[in-house]
């Protein structure tokens, strides 16, 4: 079944606490559905970042992209996160994950174990299990808008994460490496479909975009081999030339919610115009 496009940003700093609210006011007004933020110890804290930028605008979606199990206790987070869910009226989807590849020296930082993989991939089912149990009211604090709970985002590739995705995701979004192909991305998708079954069509597939356009990201490394223009997370072109790679991508692949750095917001933007809600 063909979903409706739709877009994000994801960010997680800015120069200050003026910018973080006009950058989210700035989302709104250009038409994209959330705002999303990492979960790293070099940006702004997710949650306390979310709850500003829901303060600052009316109709813009919130969401984590995406929060590492390994750092939290799953019942405290799922409480922040109904907190989160009731302050935005509603507005918020929970991305989580096993940890992204520096997760480990983050953890260490944190002075949290980090864990194995499978540890890791239990984290994150108790982190969907709490959410979704708070968010219905069980536990003590019974205001989160959404109360059968918020749309779960998980991030992989791999058969461990696509497996989880498959019983428990309504958005997966493909964590796969920058050169990836379309050609590297129908792997990760058919082992979802595999696993899920029927419930494949209720799953929202997203992808995030490394580049639009011919400018280069400002935070590579110099020496580093940016993607070239066969990557799937490289856009360019014209306005309709890039949604025609969507429509295209999203015929073939299914994905229809695709996300951007906040650097490329406004490069995306004829685009989003074009196909959001389309």
């Amino acid at each position: 079944m063909t979903k409706d496009f739709r877009f994000g940003i994801v960010a997680g700093f800015a120069p200050d606490a003026r910018a973080w609210a006009g950058m989210a006011r700035r989302a709104e007004d250009l038409g994209y559905s959330t705002l999303l933020t990492p979960d790293t110890l070099g940006t702004l804290p997710p949650l306390l970042a979310l709850t500003a930028a829901v303060t600052a605008t009316t109709r813009l979606g919130v969401g984590t992209f995406v929060l590492a199990a390994p750092y939290r206790n799953p019942r405290q987070l799922a409480w922040e996160l109904a907190g989160l869910d009731f302050l935005s009226g509603g507005r918020l989807e929970v991305g989580v994950g096993a940890g992204r590849p520096a997760a480990r020296e983050d953890a260490a930082a944190l002075g949290v174990p980090y864990g194995t993989a499978g540890e890791r991939v239990a984290q994150v089912e108790a982190v969907i299990a709490e959410t979704r149990a708070a968010f219905a009211g069980s536990g003590g604090f019974g205001g989160a808008v959404q109360r059968t709970g918020p749309k779960i985002m998980l991030a992989g590739a791999g058969e461990r994460m696509m497996a989880l995705a498959a019983k428990e995701a309504d958005i997966v979004t493909l964590a796969v490496l920058p050169a990836s192909t379309d050609d590297d991305l129908r792997r990760p998708v058919s082992t979802l479909r595999d696993r899920a079954g029927a419930r494949f069509d209720d799953i929202e597939l997203s992808m995030n975009l490394l580049r639009v356009g011919s400018q280069p990201p400002p935070w590579v490394p110099a020496g580093f081999e940016a993607p070239g223009p066969e990557a799937a997370a490289v856009l360019d072109g014209s306005p309709r030339e890039m949604a025609d790679v969507l429509l295209r991508r999203r015929d073939e692949l299914g994905v229809s919610y695709i996300t951007v750095n906040g650097f490329y917001a406004e490069a995306l933007a004829p685009v989003v115009e074009l196909l959001s809600g389309r």
